[in-house]
């Protein structure tokens, strides 16, 4: 495929995911109280509506200045891999490589834009009301203080623990727990897709490396 047909590809591939899981969240946020649930699929795929403060998992950064480092961070990595995308089609890498990279950079600038402007464009949401979008008394955070919209839920396994078991005896057992949205969807099948193709996809720099290495010798 030619340059100019990969990079049309790219730019598709990042615009239709950047606008699928815009359109998702911002229709959670408008529709839906916190930690509210609606069931997709029985019990084993649901829509539960939570925002999560900082990194993957909920994991935040702490101080004031911890959640614009964060989004600053985000932000750098976003040019690091636009730059290597560009890279990458320079040279003649399978089609593959260019579309699981992209899926990384969509992913990773859908969630720099919660986190940038959601606080300026929304105001909070609760487990009571709905956020509204672009409210009169402004919004929940300043710029670079938003924070993520989460709401897919894959509970597949939802029991109790035997009561025989040491310490978790009794409690409550969940696979797979985390709540995530498509733009984490995204960055984790472009990662898991590349790490299962690497060999595949890495195989000219690895025959590069190879020549060099011969050419030494």
């Amino acid at each position: 495929m030619s340059k100019r047909n990969l990079t049309l590809l790219s730019i598709l591939i990042v615009i239709v995911i950047l606008v699928a899981d815009q359109i998702f969240k911002i229709w959670v946020k408008t529709h839906m109280t916190m930690g509210q649930t609606i069931p997709v699929m029985g019990n084993w795929f649901l829509i539960r509506f939570i925002e999560n403060p900082g990194m993957a998992f909920g994991i935040d950064l702490p101080g004031k200045f911890g959640k614009p480092a964060l989004t600053i961070f985000r932000l750098l990595a976003v040019i690091a891999i636009a730059w290597y995308l560009n890279t990458l089609m320079q040279k003649k890498v399978p089609t593959g490589l260019i579309v699981f990279v992209s899926l990384i950079l969509a992913g990773a600038a859908g969630n720099i834009i919660d986190s940038a402007f959601y606080g300026l464009i929304f105001n909070e949401s609760t487990y009571t009301t709905v956020a509204q979008m672009f409210p009169e008394g402004g919004g929940y955070a300043s710029f670079l203080y938003g924070r993520v919209v989460d709401m897919l839920y894959f509970p597949v396994i939802d029991a109790h623990w035997p009561h025989w078991v040491p310490w978790v005896g009794g409690e409550e057992f969940v696979f797979f727990r985390p709540i995530f949205n498509l733009a984490d969807t995204s960055i984790s099948t472009g990662v898991i897709a590349i790490m299962v193709f690497q060999k595949r996809y890495f195989k000219h720099e690895q025959e590069e490396v190879k020549t060099e290495a011969e050419i030494q010798a």
